[in-house]
């Protein structure tokens, strides 16, 4: 039995169907992902899974229990941070934090251990309502998983944190589903998903087009390496008449040679004396993200 088993799972807004017969699984001790642009259905994916909100058909189970109805056997077991949290207001962070840990009996030791591990020790005794935007994600992460659950559900968690939080919160999420727990996120940052889950769901239009491994989906894509050289290392006719390449595009950067055969353009450019600044960009899960779901923007 897996952690997650979700079947035929659909969910309308009158004429908008949201959510359009999904189905997977999570195993447990799985960290899972769902990806996809907005309004590709995420979210009210997550809540249904979550018991926030009720499909219109389709079956949900978590830790072999159905989450709707409210399932109260359900509630310890589950941790939960949603797109955008509310905070009782002029509550410190860790008052806050301790409100929420009061709710499933834990230690005031663990509110403080939480606090130290999404680094607001220095903004415990901060207003929640005084905290930057990336100062209450982390707050609202921390309150999702104070009582530490057997599975964790994170929408859009590392959103609005700089590069160094980021990297700070992907090791301690790591480190939960380390640890055993199972987690499923949605993100829009395609580096965090190809980093830290072990499969992932690209979502579009309320159906998954894809589903399996970052490895695979990018294998999977056929793509071309990209080879960049720099402008003075050779012309660009020289570099479209190279064996191996594809096409050619002049860039502020140099030269940006694609291809299928980069062992042999490499050792090409090393006869010629052209590796100097060279770069070398394969395939990767925002290009298999972006061939499955367009370049179009979303707003």
């Amino acid at each position: 039995m897996g952690a997650i088993e979700v079947a035929g799972l659909t969910k309308s807004y009158g004429e908008t169907k949201a959510v359009d017969a999904v189905g997977f699984e999570v195993a447990e001790g799985e960290f899972f992902g769902i990806l996809g642009p907005n309004g590709a259905g995420k979210t009210t994916t997550l809540e249904m899974i979550e018991g926030l909100r009720r499909p219109d058909a389709g079956e949900v189970r978590v830790l072999g229990e159905q989450p709707w109805p409210r399932n109260p056997a359900l509630l310890p077991r589950m941790g939960v941070q949603l797109q955008a949290s509310s905070f009782f207001e002029r509550l410190t962070a860790r008052e806050q934090l301790a409100t929420f840990g009061a709710l499933y009996g834990v230690r005031p030791a663990k509110v403080d251990e939480w606090i130290e591990r999404v680094g607001l020790v220095d903004k415990a005794s901060t207003r929640v309502e005084a905290l930057s935007g990336g100062q209450m994600q982390r707050l609202s992460i921390a309150c999702a998983l104070v009582h530490e659950p057997d599975i964790v559900f994170l929408d859009e968690p590392t959103a609005a944190l700089d590069p160094q939080a980021r990297r700070n919160l992907w090791d301690l999420l790591d480190g939960l589903n380390d640890s055993g727990r199972t987690v499923v996120l949605t993100t829009h940052y395609m580096d965090e998903a190809e980093a830290l889950c072990d499969r992932v769901a690209i979502m579009d239009q309320g159906r998954i087009l894809q589903l399996d491994s970052p490895a695979a989906l990018v294998r999977g894509l056929d793509a071309a390496t990209r080879i960049t050289v720099l402008p003075e290392s050779m012309p660009r006719e020289d570099a479209e008449r190279l064996d191996g390449v594809e096409s050619v595009e002049q860039t502020t950067d140099g030269l940006v040679l694609a291809t299928r055969a980069p062992a042999a353009v490499l050792t090409e450019l090393a006869a010629r004396g052209a590796l100097d600044g060279v770069r070398v960009h394969a395939g990767t899960l925002e290009d298999v993200f972006l061939a499955t779901t367009g370049r179009e923007y979303r707003a």
